[in-house]
């Protein structure tokens, strides 16, 4: 068969950027995914391209108010008992993970890998004719008090020491730069190097048609399994309705989707835990409006002018992947939120909600998989996927092709989790 055919399972941005950049280094590719590209878990964030980013959940700062989390009361963080109890493995190496060192090593390998994807985003919105819907004026954090302000030294430190652009606003600078934010916030961060898109779905959707226009193939099935053909030579890939299709190489983007196809089908264990979160779209009251996404720290929640209304996007809720939605976040947050800024109407009827994938170090897996030449993985990018999708497919395609790295590879390597 043709050695230079790549088949890829995922249509998210991940999945979608792998697949822009193999068919610009001449393979012959196609993607395969159950729903149409950016409707999944790409479709829902924030919409933020941030080198503010780079700061993990599982910092060390987590220590001192781990006890608060543990109560299952905050807005940032929920978590379901019984999915933490069968995830307890994961639990603890996510907490070990919050140790120096690793945040140390984390926190370098993120900044690299987005400030690649920061670059190779704004080339491929432009080529994908998609460049109206790029901000470039930052993002704010806000404090709701001093003491919230002091207690972001760790974070202020890390953005200076890898270099992240930030300005320190008093209350009368954040008037000037959102003057309808209501007087809450006696300080803010202006994070300034972070673009911002109004609406990531329609960005990874305009990136799929880039890909269709330069000759790749979009199918949309269900794939349940995964093996190798008679002759060792080709993978195969097994619609649900018994179709199959074959390629030399096959690179696995499934997101949050990736731990059960990979047990099911290829007998690995990831060890992966799912960041739920959700969001819902407002109007505002008269002609109240942001001009770039603002993050209210103390009510946990990220509000972001999109094509459809202002997004607000909750904290993290740690559960099963389809377990029931759970609104209690959504609710404290639109609570806040509305303290924060004049918010009118709900524009839909139920909120979103997505499922993030999240390895215990909080980077992601992008390489060959360990004893199985030719599959190629790329996923666990927990709540950072669009912002860094199109920087992992410049790191996967110079991997399997052989050639040097744009960005330092170990950090991402599969073999710190699968043997």
């Amino acid at each position: 068969m043709n050695k230079n055919t790549v088949a890829i399972l995922g249509a998210g941005i991940v999945g979608v950027s792998c697949a822009l950049e193999l068919q610009r280094r001449g393979h012959e590719v196609t993607l395969f995914d159950r729903t149409a590209p950016g409707r999944e878990t790409s479709y829902g964030n924030a919409g933020v391209i941030a080198r503010s980013s780079l700061m993990p959940f599982n910092h060390p700062g987590l220590w001192s108010v781990l006890p608060k989390l543990l109560k299952n009361t905050a807005a940032s963080f929920r978590y379901d008992p019984a999915f933490l109890a069968k995830n307890l493995s994961w639990a603890v190496r996510f907490l070990a993970s919050a140790r120096a060192s690793v945040f140390q090593e984390t926190t370098t390998a993120l900044d690299a890998l987005i400030r690649l994807s920061t670059s190779e985003h704004r080339r491929l919105l432009v080529e994908a004719g998609a460049a109206h819907r790029l901000r470039t004026n930052g993002w704010l954090f806000l404090y709701r008090s001093e003491e919230g302000f002091a207690g972001s030294r760790l974070s202020r430190e890390t953005f200076d020491r890898f270099g992240v652009a930030t300005r320190v606003l008093d209350a009368k600078e954040l008037s000037d730069l959102e003057p309808h934010l209501k007087p809450l916030f006696p300080r803010a961060l202006w994070i300034q190097d972070t673009d911002s898109v109004d609406s990531p779905g329609r960005v990874v959707e305009a990136y799929a048609r880039l890909f269709v226009s330069r000759g790749g193939q979009i199918k949309q099935v269900s794939i349940s399994g995964l093996g190798r053909s008679g002759a060792g030579d080709a993978l195969q890939l097994r619609e649900e309705g018994g179709a199959v299709h074959e390629a030399s190489k096959v690179v696995l983007a499934l997101g949050p989707w990736t731990r059960e196809f990979a047990k099911k089908s290829l007998g690995i264990s990831v060890p992966m835990a799912f960041e739920r979160g959700y969001h819902m779209h407002y109007s505002a009251v008269g002609n109240a409006s942001l001009g770039r996404p603002v993050y209210d720290t103390g009510g946990a929640y990220v509000l972001s002018p999109m094509e459809q209304g202002l997004r607000l996007s909750t904290g993290v809720q740690l559960a099963q992947r389809d377990a029931p939605k759970n609104f209690v976040q959504l609710e404290l947050a639109e609570r806040a939120a509305r303290e924060a800024f004049p918010l009118e109407s709900r524009l839909e009827p139920e909120a979103w909600m997505g499922s993030r994938p999240t390895l215990p170090d909080s980077r992601p897996i992008v390489g060959e998989c360990p004893q199985r030449p030719g599959l190629w993985l790329a996923f666990g990018h927990q709540h950072i996927g669009f912002n860094t999708g199109p920087g992992t497919a410049r790191l996967l395609a110079s991997l399997m092709h052989g050639e040097p790295c744009d960005i330092d590879p170990l950090p991402f390597a599969p073999g710190r989790f699968l043997r």
